[in-house]
């Protein structure tokens, strides 16, 4: 076999009760993002509309669209490709606000462009899967043989995400008692869950992850930094104050790639090369957002 092409033979193992703990760990780190969103997040967009406006285009058309040119640069394996595209079709992370407060960026920016991009993507994430992977005759193929339905995976990304979030607000809302005693414990908790079952993930497919790490390294090295320069790159050209580039370059460098392995295991069937991107890509974030916004803490902001 090419062993170009084995990444795209390979499915990660990932058993139902894993997936559906995975489940409940994103569900409850929404839940707890939640807590702390408020209505004013929301009307924050209406009025500072110009660098939502800009962070949002960044997120949902310049990143896919950019992936789309990397991929035909680069040509990686097909499901590599893929995996690339749906983490670029992926809402901001649930660490972007912590990164850009750490950073000394606009935290007000970041967290209205967070809760806007999350509702967002229930119709933006199937959007861009499709379109830009159908656009690109490797990846096209691989959405032909799993018979993708954009109308489904809306709906599961709905149920993921914006399910968690109404809940949160609402428990915010009419009982902040309650909101402010499960905070902390329950952010604490989701993320432990989280991080163990994809701890857990990494152990039953270890060989997997040696045998390919360098390539997907490489590709997720180059896609991230991407994404962070669209996100500055973007800004600085649309005169944006420093404190707003660095919220919305975290913002898109930030990417939810543990909603993108849900819907690989959900839907793909764990395919190989689209998880060992997304997994990769939900360390590398980290390491890569917390060593700039550490950079960035130490430099003015004017």
């Amino acid at each position: 076999m090419d062993p170009t092409n084995a990444v795209d033979q390979l499915s990660l193992h990932f058993d139902s009760s894993r997936l559906l703990l995975l489940n409940g760990a994103i569900g409850l780190v929404m839940f707890g993002i939640a807590l702390d969103m408020r209505v004013d997040d929301f009307r924050r967009v209406w009025v500072n509309k110009r660098p939502v406006a800009i962070g949002l285009g960044c997120q949902f058309v310049l990143l896919p669209a950019f992936t789309w040119v990397l991929v035909q640069l680069i040509e990686p394996p097909p499901s590599m490709a893929l995996g690339m595209m749906l983490v670029a079709s992926c809402p901001g992370g649930t660490l972007s606000n912590f990164l850009t407060h750490l950073a000394q960026g606009n935290t007000a920016l970041s967290v209205s462009l967070s809760a806007v991009s999350t509702l967002a993507a229930v119709v933006m994430t199937p959007f861009n899967l499709a379109l830009w992977a159908g656009l690109y005759p490797p990846t096209a193929q691989i959405l032909r043989q799993v018979a993708l339905d954009p109308a489904q995976l809306a709906a599961t990304v709905g149920l993921i995400l914006g399910l968690p979030i109404v809940l949160g607000m609402t428990v915010a809302a009419r009982k902040p008692e309650l909101a402010e005693r499960l905070r902390g414990p329950l952010k604490k908790l989701s993320l432990l869950i989280f991080a163990g079952v994809v701890l857990g993930a990494l152990a039953a497919n270890l060989d997997h992850f040696q045998r390919w790490i360098g390539a997907v390294a490489g590709l997720v090295l180059i896609h991230n930094a991407t994404a962070l320069g669209i996100g500055y790159c973007s800004s600085w050209l649309a005169g944006l104050n420093e404190r707003d580039r660095r919220a919305v370059s975290l913002e898109i460098g930030i990417q939810n790639s543990a909603l993108g392995l849900i819907l690989i295991f959900d839907y793909f069937n764990g395919l190989g090369g689209m998880a060992l991107v997304a997994a990769w890509w939900g360390i590398w974030h980290i390491l890569a957002g917390l060593s700039l916004g550490w950079w960035w803490s130490k430099r003015a902001t004017t």
